[in-house]
């Protein structure tokens, strides 16, 4: 899990208020050690009193906020999770091409006991890193690789996981020159076809196609301050304002919270977060997201192969199936 020699906190602007609190309790616990008196109930006051701030900030995220807290540079990634919930595991490699893309990371681990193939984009922990791993933006080697991988698990009849965390596939001239777009076609075909359970999880960004590309499954986790949208709220507020710094305005209309998404029924299921968030508590979440996966690999193993894949066709084919109330059938 995220443990860098540096563990400064890294603030995000609604959290400013909870950092002056802490601040203070700080200040009055070496109040207390310097003059060598009680101050205990005084503090403990003030950490309920933080506590309590705390649940009150993260309970009444905006979007815009959950989409923060989705890019927190701390948040765990996909290794991360994958180390934090595996047994064993043992990356692999290379898309068989001629490439390996960094910013895709798979292979094959054990949950529990049980064979399973993972995979997910990565992002970095800080700036060198996420060049190297292109901000966690894969390119058509990265997506083919990802198949490659589930290829392999469906072949051995390991269940697949995938941890989805990008802002979207790379849209640079040599992905469109490589294929980037048959890439992910290719990708969402084939999903479709295999036999083994796949289980989707969002753990933190999920944008647009490169997004995707790994998330056909027969079940979508997300985490609370997770995001999920058919393109970064920056992209859909320059298509329609020409104004990326109206992000916030298109992430409130894009419904990309992962409560908006449960109700829409895209996520099956919303994982709530320790409180502050995954970035705060990553050894926690990644308990909460092992629960999670276990409890819906049960329930897949439960049902055939056929009954999975007709999962996953009526899942994708319900997305963007509304009613509007008060409508006559002649409309």
């Amino acid at each position: 899990m995220p443990n860098s020699v540096d563990r400064r906190p890294i603030l995000l602007d609604f959290e400013k208020p909870l950092a002056e609190l802490e601040a203070r309790i700080i200040q009055v616990r070496e109040l207390a050690e310097e003059n060598e008196v009680d101050l205990s109930d005084q503090i403990a006051l003030l950490e309920q009193r933080a506590i309590e701030l705390r649940k009150e900030i993260f309970s009444g995220l905006t979007p815009g906020q959950r989409l923060q807290v989705a890019r927190h540079p701390r948040r765990p990634s996909t290794l991360d999770y994958i180390q934090a919930i595996s047994d064993e595991w043992m990356e692999l490699h290379g898309d068989r091409g001629g490439h390996d893309d960094p910013a895709v990371v798979g292979g094959v681990g054990r949950i529990n006991g049980r064979p399973v193939v993972m995979l997910g984009q990565q992002k970095g922990r800080n700036t060198k890193d996420n060049i190297q791993r292109n901000f966690g933006q894969a390119s058509p080697s990265g997506y083919r690789k990802a198949i490659r991988l589930m290829e392999h698990a469906d072949r051995f009849g390991m269940p697949i996981l995938t941890f989805i965390d990008t802002p979207a596939a790379w849209a640079g001239l040599e992905a469109e020159q490589f294929g980037q777009g048959e890439a992910i076609a290719y990708n969402l075909r084939e999903m479709f076809g295999f036999e083994v359970p796949i289980i989707c999880s969002v753990i933190g960004e999920g944008g647009s196609g490169g997004a995707l590309a790994i998330g056909v499954g027969e079940r979508l986790l997300m985490f609370e301050h997770a995001v999920y949208s058919v393109a970064p709220p920056e992209t859909c507020a320059t298509i329609l304002w020409r104004d990326a710094t109206k992000a916030a305005q298109a992430a409130e209309a894009l419904k990309i919270t992962a409560p908006d998404l449960k109700e829409l029924g895209i996520a099956d299921e919303v994982l709530i977060e320790p409180i502050g968030g995954a970035h705060n508590h990553p050894l926690e979440a990644a308990e909460i997201l092992k629960a999670a996966i276990l409890r819906n690999l049960a329930a897949l193993d439960q049902i055939t192969p056929t009954q999975r894949r007709e999962l996953r066709y009526q899942k994708f084919r319900n997305i963007g199936v509304f009613t509007e109330a008060g409508l006559s059938p002649h409309g």
